[in-house]
């Protein structure tokens, strides 16, 4: 009886001890997003004085958001970032989908478990080390920087492993090859299989490779710096560079312009987010 008691107490312990780790590291990565939200209608002045304060000495203010769109020309340059994450995503979606399901239903084939096993391999390369050699080759050997097709197959040849890998154990596991075969016998194509009957059951997946690379797409800004120069091409991430000074920095501008950038991307993963757990274990393979 007395071990019961002493099982129980410790498990209790064990379990707010939990509760307590879980809840510091909430309140650390939700921290960030909470100071920007209440120093994004504080002037300037109120934010340098107590950043940490609710409302500053001269109110409650909405002045930094239009401010912050005129200095960023923020019409043009959410364009810019829409047009390239939207076409970069679908892209990457439809060409990692076709390619992983050709690898899966000819795995015989060494020349797709080769490519498999290359892209697999490509995922553990760092973008530092391609960064100058991309720059150099693009840029001085083939001069086609400074537009927006570049960045967005750049973008699309640097997700497509990673979606392959996630199609490739969504459609192994999860699809079976009698549903193929029905489709075969009832006179469908090898096309009409993939789009008609395998693509609509890679729904979850769809929707998790679609989120992790709008996301990335959205918020890169290494990659967009380098390839696009001309300010008329800028994205949101290098747009934002506009608000830091060399000897001064307007952090309410700072804080609307982050603030206008993540909302899209952040009403994206709240109608997605229900996807995402499902699409990565349809991803997983089974043993």
């Amino acid at each position: 009886m007395l071990d019961n008691e002493k099982a129980a107490r410790q498990k209790r312990l064990v379990h707010g001890l939990m509760w307590v780790i879980l809840l510091v590291l909430f309140i650390s990565f939700i921290f960030p997003f909470v100071l920007v939200i209440i120093n994004v209608f504080k002037t300037k002045g109120d934010i340098t004085k107590d950043p940490l304060a609710l409302i500053g000495e001269h109110g409650f203010t909405l002045q930094n958001f239009p401010e912050a769109m005129k200095k960023m020309n923020f019409g043009q340059v959410f364009m810019n970032s829409t047009i390239i994450t939207v076409s970069a995503t679908v892209l990457t979606i439809l060409v990692s989908s076709m390619m992983a399901f050709v690898i899966v239903r000819n795995g015989k084939w060494k020349i797709c478990t080769l490519m498999f096993s290359m892209m697999i391999a490509s995922m553990v390369i760092p973008f530092q080390v391609l960064m100058v050699p991309l720059v150099s080759v693009y840029g001085g050997t083939l001069g086609v920087l400074n537009h927006r097709l570049t960045l967005i197959l750049m973008h699309v040849g640097f997700s497509v492993s990673m979606a392959v890998f996630m199609f490739h154990g969504s459609i192994k596991t999860n699809i079976p090859m009698e549903l193929e075969e029905a489709a075969t016998i009832d006179g469908c194509s090898r096309w009409g299989i993939f789009w008609q009957i395998v693509f609509p059951l890679l729904k979850p997946t769809v929707a998790t490779v679609a989120i992790i690379n709008a996301m990335a797409f959205w918020n890169d800004y290494l990659l967009p710096s380098l390839v696009l120069t001309k300010k008329e091409l800028y994205t949101i991430p290098i747009a934002t560079q506009a608000f830091y000074g060399t000897y001064s920095t307007d952090m309410g501008l700072v804080m609307a312009a982050l603030l206008l950038a993540m909302l899209p991307i952040l009403i994206l993963y709240i109608f997605m987010q229900r996807y995402i757990v499902e699409g990565v274990t349809a991803g997983a393979v089974k043993g």
